[in-house]
């Protein structure tokens, strides 16, 4: 990975910002990420996100946490929260920006244990691929302490196979529907693309009993979204 997200982060934290990043999969053409998007305030979150921050309890890990806007909501708040991400400019970002606990890691080397793990901005797609699912809640799993809970979200993106008549042109045969391939680009420079999975609530569901878990349908977005509350 070259990092370009990391990149972006610490352009925009500089006072470098002059463009924003440019994503795309292999079923959408080319969308914006707007870089002050990833540094918002609580004030400016989506219903999803200022929902998963009040079900917040205990000690939280708040994985994949870019910039670090959850986890200084959280501090402000009292809270004692570790924040992980694989992307070395937004840890050094996070950081910067007052996230006391950091630490460059990606969720399966995480061995410390939490009351919440928190996930948020799509956070199955860190699973990558449906096949992966049960291997990531096992983990998780073993990162609760008692009484413990997982905060995630995701969106059930079927939709963007609907044809004009109300079908779906998806190849039913082909792997599952919300395994997409990422690619990010920044200032003319692409990412090596990563897989990036959207996974419907149902699916989730069925997973989480599949290794012990309990999931409950916490909050559904205005846009195919959701946040599920998993608990052991």
């Amino acid at each position: 990975m070259k990092d370009i997200f990391g990149k972006a982060l610490l352009d925009y934290h500089n006072g470098n910002y002059t463009e924003d990043i440019v994503t795309s999969t292999n079923i959408s053409d080319e969308d914006v990420l707007p870089l002050p998007y990833l540094f918002r305030d609580y004030k400016d979150m989506p219903k999803i996100e200022k929902m998963a921050l009040k079900f917040c309890k205990g000690s939280i890990l708040d994985v994949g946490c870019g910039s670090g806007s959850h986890s200084l909501y959280l501090q402000e708040h009292s809270f004692a929260v570790k924040a992980i991400d694989i992307s070395e400019g937004a840890i050094k970002v996070a950081k910067e920006r007052g996230v006391r606990h950091t630490e460059i890691k990606s969720l399966l080397d995480e061995t410390d244990t939490f009351d919440t793990i928190l996930l948020l901005m799509n956070g199955t797609g860190i699973f990558q691929e449906i096949i992966q699912v049960s291997k990531y809640l096992s983990h998780m799993k073993s990162l609760l302490k008692s009484g413990g809970q997982i905060l995630i979200d995701s969106s059930d993106i079927k939709y963007m196979y609907e044809d004009d008549d109300g079908g779906y042109w998806m190849d039913m045969n082909a792997g599952y529907y919300g395994e997409l391939d990422y690619f990010l680009s920044y200032k003319g420079k692409e990412e090596t693309p990563i897989k990036w999975l959207y996974l419907d609530f149902e699916t989730l569901k069925l997973a989480c009993e599949s290794v012990g878990l309990q999931c409950e349908l916490a909050l559904e977005g205005e846009y195919f979204d959701y946040l599920a509350r998993i608990t052991s």
